[in-house]
């Protein structure tokens, strides 16, 4: 009976290594305090997973498609700036959790959405308890949302042995949001279709970025909807830049969304500007905004400028440090 005892004590110790070590993106300093105001939940018995930010090293949007969607060209750059997310597995439902945020718990969060598609698409019929941390600003340009739906489905497919490919998973991923594709496939991508075609870019110089996000929101739809650009069925080419050196990352930043968000608030030019005078090489605002960030040559010119934009910004932007994942 020992020995038997022992076996199945050694084989959970190996699981459980497994299920901790799938895929996770390495830990980074926060950028948060939710661990402050946070006692009704014990994280020791949860499984914990980050889920990453992006930024769009450029952005342009090619056309308007019949279905309501924009084509696009861009290069997607996941950071080390997370959301976290802990999940426990119960008998049966999906709860969710968001404790200290105004987020929705239910139908609404994408998080609840992707734990039902991906139960609903495989007919698994235990449930699962979520918590979500909120670091990422919503409504950002961040893809804060996209990625807590793409490590929902990541994670549970692995937690619940549901034994999905990747493959399997962007094509749930994409019928939530189109960026949340993205978050399953890698670490850096061109994207095109609408954000869902994408391929591997490898080497792309490493970047230290400061983001200033002015803590109001801005409605993605709304801002391309603005963009006027005409219907159309014809396809348009766009060649996949490279990039060899940080350099050629400076001279390649371009945001097609960015004309139409700086119309709306003016005030975003001068977070641009602020960068620009603390040292950036190039700044510009990431997605459809309000969030923008600035390329620095090194991680301790950025570690300065954060120091010295948050005495000049005081309480009314968010400021971080992160670097490209």
């Amino acid at each position: 009976m020992a020995n038997f005892v022992g076996i199945v004590v050694g084989f959970l110790n190996v699981y459980i290594i497994r299920l901790v070590a799938f895929s996770l993106p390495p830990r980074y300093p926060l950028n948060a305090t939710w661990r402050k105001n946070t006692t009704d939940f014990d994280w020791n018995e949860m499984l914990k997973v980050l889920a990453p930010a992006k930024i769009n090293l450029f952005l342009r949007v090619l056309r308007k498609r019949a279905d309501g969607y924009h084509d696009i060209a861009s290069v997607m750059q996941k950071i080390s700036l997370y959301d976290e997310l802990a999940f426990s597995l119960r008998s049966e439902g999906i709860s969710l959790n968001c404790p200290n945020s105004n987020l929705p718990a239910a139908e609404d969060n994408l998080v609840f959405r992707a734990a039902r598609a991906i139960f609903s698409y495989t007919g698994y019929q235990s449930g699962v308890e979520i918590t979500l941390i909120k670091n990422i600003p919503t409504a950002a340009g961040l893809g804060g949302g996209s990625s807590d739906a793409a490590t929902t489905l990541l994670a549970l497919n692995e937690i619940c042995g549901l034994g999905l490919k990747k493959s399997d998973l962007m094509k749930l991923g994409v019928k939530i949001g189109a960026d949340v594709p993205f978050f399953i496939f890698g670490n850096c991508a061109y994207a095109g279709g609408i954000g869902d075609k994408l391929k591997t870019l490898k080497n792309i110089p490493k970047v230290n970025v400061v983001l200033i996000n002015p803590q109001f929101s801005l409605s993605t739809k709304m801002v391309y909807e603005k963009l006027n650009l005409r219907l159309t069925k014809e396809r348009i080419n766009y060649s996949i830049p490279r990039f060899f050196a940080v350099g050629d990352i400076i001279r390649e930043m371009h945001n097609d969304l960015e004309t139409v968000s700086l119309k709306i608030h003016p005030e975003l030019n001068d977070l641009k500007d602020i960068l620009l005078r603390q040292g950036a090489r190039g700044a510009m605002m990431s997605g459809s905004g309000p969030t923008v960030f600035g390329i620095f040559t090194d991680e301790n010119s950025a570690k300065k400028a954060v120091e010295a934009i948050n005495k000049e910004v005081s309480q009314r932007c968010l400021v971080f440090f992160a670097h490209s994942l």
